[in-house]
């Protein structure tokens, strides 16, 4: 029987030192309860029966039966332990889960009310992944706000402009100069354009604010848009020979497309009147298509003009963005162009790009669906 007994404690001794091992190799901070609960307890054990193995040596008398007295402590500094631990911690804790991720309790998605529940190491995810969440939007706050500051200080100097023209022309007309005739109806047409790019402007933004909220309806469908291309050159021809530049369609056959015809217009209108105003002399502005195998046409409308420089070619498409002085926009533009541009082209589904060299011209890219 005594051998017997002794096997029996042995082994339980080899399992209290095999449960010591697993919970002692656990990291702290994905400690359970049970875990954290058992890990004191087999501390608190271990230490008691060190104090009095050096007690009973000092004395000289013989050691005690440590193992019953180990196993009552184990079970006493467990339970104690547990009851501390999930009373005054893991249910404030998980009332803290609840509060960042209102049902969810954990990271795997188990009731925060469960014993084996690791609620330090799901506070310590909701935490920080909450925090990283918190820090992207204040990024994204931060730059729409220098987004915002940057869009009304260009709009500000866009309205100040024809503003200030118009009433100088109108000063001077009260001032006297209504009654001269070689002045009166010159400040009149000057004060008259003047207005018209205000009303320019303003037609852009409420267009833009259309395309982005959604309200404006795409009437998308068949086209051919070689043709569109071939009136658009007619259309500018007077234009384009002032500036001395050449509008040319690369496409030979039709081109069937699916868009809304009104809006690509739009888009080619702003293209070429770029390439007109920032051309060089004697320069040339060709539309080419090609067919890709996705169902889709890209469409280039390359210029050899006076090129943008790679710093400004993230932010050509934003609104009022200016790229130097070389680039000024002309009086009775809205500075819009662009960004018109990108929204009508985004409106259909599609994406557009641009690639430049300073010096040797700008080249525009997107797609569109290809017509069956």
């Amino acid at each position: 029987m005594k051998v017997k007994a002794d096997g029996m404690r042995e082994s339980l001794a080899a399992k209290l030192f095999t449960r010591w091992c697993s919970v002692s190799s656990t990291p702290m901070h994905s400690l359970t309860p049970r875990r954290a609960a058992l890990l004191v307890a087999l501390l608190t054990a271990l230490a008691m029966g060190v104090v009095a193995l050096v007690v009973a040596l000092v004395d000289g008398a013989p050691p005690p039966a440590l193992l019953p007295a180990a196993l009552v402590t184990v079970v006493v500094s467990y339970a104690a332990t547990l009851f501390v631990v999930k009373r005054f911690i893991q249910e404030r804790v998980s009332l803290i889960l609840r509060r960042i991720n209102d049902i969810r309790m954990t990271a795997g998605g188990r009731a925060s009310g469960e014993p084996d529940a690791d609620v330090l190491g799901a506070l310590d995810s909701e935490v920080t992944a909450w925090a990283g969440q918190r820090s992207e939007e204040i990024t994204e706050l931060k730059e729409r706000e220098r987004f915002r500051r940057e869009f009304i200080g260009n709009l500000a100097h866009e309205l100040k402009t024809p503003i200030f023209n118009i009433q100088g022309y109108i000063l001077t007309l009260i001032e006297g100069g209504l009654e001269d005739a070689k002045v009166n109806r010159d400040f009149l047409n000057r004060a008259s354009n003047g207005v018209d790019r205000l009303i320019k402007i303003v037609e852009d933004l409420d267009l833009i604010t259309q395309l982005e909220s959604g309200v404006m309806a795409m009437h998308v469908a068949r086209m051919d848009l070689a043709q569109l291309v071939r009136e658009l050159i007619d259309e500018l021809e007077i234009q384009a020979r002032e500036k001395q530049v050449r509008l040319v369609c690369a496409m030979s056959e039709p081109v069937w497309v699916m868009a809304d015809r009104d809006r690509l217009s739009q888009v080619f209108l702003n293209l070429f009147t770029n390439a007109i105003n920032y051309g060089r002399d004697g320069g040339r502005c060709e539309v080419r298509a090609f067919q890709l195998e996705d169902r889709q046409v890209l469409v280039e409308v390359a210029d050899d003009g006076i090129g943008i420089s790679a710093e400004h070619l993230p932010r050509l498409f934003e609104r009022f963005y200016r790229v130097g002085k070389s680039r000024a926009r002309h009086e009775g533009g809205s500075g819009l162009g662009l960004a018109i541009v990108k929204h009508i082209v985004e409106s259909h589904g599609q994406s557009i790009t641009v690639r430049s060299e300073e010096g040797r011209g700008t080249t525009f890219s997107f797609t569109l669906e290809r017509a069956r």
